[in-house]
């Protein structure tokens, strides 16, 4: 039985419409019929192969919804036709000192989905079992998807902040839309930078509750606890740090940056600080996915056909979407 699949051959190429064999699960692996996938930035840095090593040829895909068809010999816990969420973590050791102390995210074993692992641009896929989520059933296929990168990474960042109440996030795509009405529920103001005259993307910051939305090259009306940059672009870092009072913090939640440029260190002084997220871990995955229909979160979705996959993933370079793209598989 084979399967449709838009496949990666080699870095900066553009993916192309193919069939692979319907791949078998392992036996800690659950085979998905795959109804939906989120294109995220982060795919485009694997792409362009700003991120090195990938597996090629290539499913890529991280914002995984799917139907479970088959279950691996030693997967419980699940049951045929069950819906679940794959994230971009998609599998670990187990046994080394990050797994072992709860920090799965930084284990150096690793892999991937839709980087070392085959992902979610195509009809079917495998997954580890220990790597899929049960997910809110107020959500459809389409709104699901984005929540599983862009709102789980989002999540983790949210938390890496502390108790912010003035929150800044830099670059108001499809994580910030999502963490920004998580962090307005929670009581936090929240302050959007968007691009340089970007008045509709500061109009939809503001709808979600910001209580300022700007320029990035603009200074908010008050000092900031911390803000967030999703934009992954290195020279927001000292922007950033001017706009934090002293105690806050700078949260890099992008898996890939462009190099920080040299700054003052006064702008660092202060006991103002500058942290990494990296990944997730599976109970970030149980927390957030168990948060969401509190808020309620609502995620704006831009449906593409998987064969429009270059399209949707174009969309996301050019910044042209407020929220986030997903691919409808059928």
């Amino acid at each position: 039985m084979r399967c449709k699949a838009m496949l990666l051959d080699a870095s900066g190429q553009a993916l192309r419409l193919g069939e692979l064999a319907v791949p078998q699960p392992g036996p800690r692996q659950l085979l998905l019929r795959v109804h939906a996938c989120g294109v995220c930035r982060t795919d485009l840095h694997v792409a362009d192969g700003e991120l090195l090593d990938a597996k090629l040829p290539l499913v890529l895909g991280h914002e995984i919804i799917g139907t479970v068809e088959e279950i691996g010999a030693e997967v419980e816990g699940f049951v045929l036709g069950q819906r679940v969420g794959v994230p971009w973590l998609g599998h670990t050791c187990g046994a080394c000192r990050y797994c072992l102390s709860g920090r799965e995210n930084l284990c150096e074993q690793a892999r991937f989905t839709g980087y070392h692992l085959d992902g979610g641009y195509a009809q079917y896929t495998v997954a580890d079992a220990q790597y899929c989520f049960a997910l809110p059933d107020a959500y459809s296929d389409e709104q699901a998807a984005p929540l599983l990168c862009a709102g789980l990474i989002g999540y983790r960042a949210l938390v890496a902040a502390g108790e912010a109440r003035r929150l800044g996030i830099y670059g108001f795509g499809a994580a910030a839309h999502i963490v920004a009405q998580v962090a307005h529920w929670q009581g936090r103001e929240v302050y959007a930078f968007t691009k340089p005259g970007d008045a509709a993307g500061q109009a939809f910051a503001r709808s979600l509750g910001a209580v300022w939305a700007g320029g990035s090259d603009a200074l908010p009306p008050v000092e900031l606890d911390a803000a967030i940059l999703f934009a992954p672009v290195g020279a927001l870092v000292p922007v950033a740090l001017c706009a934090v009072a002293k105690g806050g913090s700078v949260v890099c939640a992008g898996i890939h940056m462009s190099d920080i440029p040299a700054f003052p260190y006064a702008l660092l002084w202060g006991e103002r600080n500058i942290v990494s997220v990296a990944n997730l871990t599976r109970r970030d995955g149980e927390e957030f996915l168990a948060l969401v229909p509190q808020v309620p979160v609502r995620t704006e979705t831009h449906a593409f056909r998987l064969e429009q996959a270059n399209a949707a993933l174009q969309s996301v370079r050019d910044g042209r979407l407020n929220g986030a793209a997903v691919l409808l598989v059928d």
